[in-house]
């Protein structure tokens, strides 16, 4: 058990760790062009472009968990019906940011308060980029799709290519062509498309010939396309939730001094690394949770979810010691601002506690996306989130940005908490269909 964790953990983390890399790099070659109009101009772009496919995540998740179900029961034909279904509506939703590209335009930097001139390099970052969405939402599809089956590596390999062929096309549109900030904006898109060319080339090379035939009427099958919907609409409003939390964090961090939003900015990349391995445990739960109960065995998911726990305690463990022994020292290299480090030390004890409040929260995350179990995730992030808001704005005037710290701990373990007590509950009543 604890190697078939491990044989979908590993890639998922090596994937998750490389996606910051897309815009580390388009960072770092505007980074000389000797204007930071150029930079803030593509982490404008980056962050509008990371909010809205964020939005559309549960196009992975849900995909994820159906697939390793239908794949459990040995439903070939639904296995393939799933990742058509997936695709269909990725490419649909895709079809209307391109056709809405201008409204969301408006709409993004009307609320983003940026200077003129970062504001017309960002349009143009976004006018190419956002011809991308159907490679970004495609991608998310069979990249759910091949962890329900499964299999975490090819989205590993997909991932490491998207960023080969991102820096080099970048660098030759760039310094090769002159294109500045609309050939990082090429190289990014080109990317993304080889990412998705290079999907369908491993389903074409490895699935194509366990594919079923689908006809129309199965693939739209009304029950069907409403559990899809269903289990996608929870997603998305429980993603709403989390982009709230989110980046209410940051904006109130912003409101209290650019000290302070330096120092949760720095503290945040902790917490970030953390998230980067546990999700890929969680991935792991999503595909072995997924398959258990399709394949009805409730030995292998119970032995499943004992041994994933037992990871996440170690995971734990295991940061919070790297952190009370190293994590300063780690902050030190990332800022020599003197002033940040030594604010940072004041917070620091917060993000001791962040490992053993969060662990189960994502793995949670990953066992209910397998059972397909998406509302109890929605009720756990509604609660959450409500006690995240409640908490800062009663603490706020006494303890400041402690007081955000203590909120964000909280909201990180209720999630887990509630979705456990939440998980017995539905265990004990769906248990006689598994």
């Amino acid at each position: 058990m604890n190697r078939r964790i491990l044989q979908l953990a590993l890639p998922s983390i090596v994937s998750n760790i490389t996606v910051p890399l897309l815009g580390l790099v388009d960072v770092a070659i505007v980074g000389h062009f000797g204007a930071a109009a150029y930079i803030g101009a593509i982490a404008v772009g980056g962050m509008l472009f990371n909010i809205l496919y964020w939005l559309f995540g549960f196009l992975r998740m849900g995909t994820s968990g159906m697939t390793s179900q239908a794949l459990g029961r040995r439903d070939l034909a639904e296995v393939t019906r799933v990742l058509l279904r997936s695709l269909g509506v990725g490419v649909g939703i895709a079809l209307l940011l391109v056709l809405l590209q201008y409204p969301i335009q408006q709409i993004a930097f009307a609320l983003l308060d940026t200077s003129a001139e970062v504001e017309t390099l960002a349009t143009l970052y976004f006018r190419i980029c956002i011809w991308g969405a159907p490679a970004v939402l495609g991608l998310y599809g069979f990249s759910g799709w091949f962890i329900g089956m499964q299999n975490s590596r090819f989205p590993m390999y997909i991932a490491l290519v998207q960023n080969v062929v991102n820096i080099g096309a970048s660098l030759l549109f760039v310094f090769g062509f002159d294109m500045r900030v609309a050939g990082v904006a090429a190289g990014t898109l080109i990317a993304q498309y080889a990412g998705l060319l290079m999907a369908f080339g491993l389903w074409m090379a490895f699935y194509r010939r366990h594919s079923v035939r689908v006809c129309w009427h199965e693939l739209l099958d009304r029950v069907a396309m409403g559990r899809f919907f269903g289990v996608n609409r929870d997603i998305f409003f429980r993603t709403l939730c989390l982009v709230a939390v989110t980046t209410f964090f940051t904006s109130t961090g912003a409101r209290q001094g650019d000290v302070v939003l330096a120092v949760n900015t720095l503290l945040m990349q902790l917490f970030t690394l953390f998230s980067y391995i546990m999700d890929g445990f969680a991935y792991a739960g999503e595909a072995l949770a997924g398959r258990y109960i399709g394949a009805r065995n409730q030995v292998g998911l119970r032995r499943m979810i004992r041994a994933l726990f037992g990871w996440g305690i170690g995971l734990a463990t295991l940061f919070t010691l790297l952190y009370g022994g190293g994590g300063k020292t780690f902050l030190s290299f990332l800022t020599d601002d003197a002033a940040v480090v030594q604010e940072a030390g004041v917070y620091f004890y917060w993000v001791l506690a962040i490992p053993f409040a969060g662990f189960a929260a994502f793995l949670w995350d990953g066992i209910l996306i397998g059972a397909t179990a998406t509302r109890l995730m929605l009720y756990s992030m509604l609660l959450a989130s409500a006690v995240f808001f409640s908490v800062y704005y009663l603490g706020m005037a006494a303890l400041g940005n402690h007081a955000l710290w203590m909120a964000f701990l909280l909201y990180l373990f209720l999630r887990g908490l509630v979705q456990g007590v939440l998980w017995k509950q539905w265990r004990n009543k769906e248990w006689g269909r598994l």
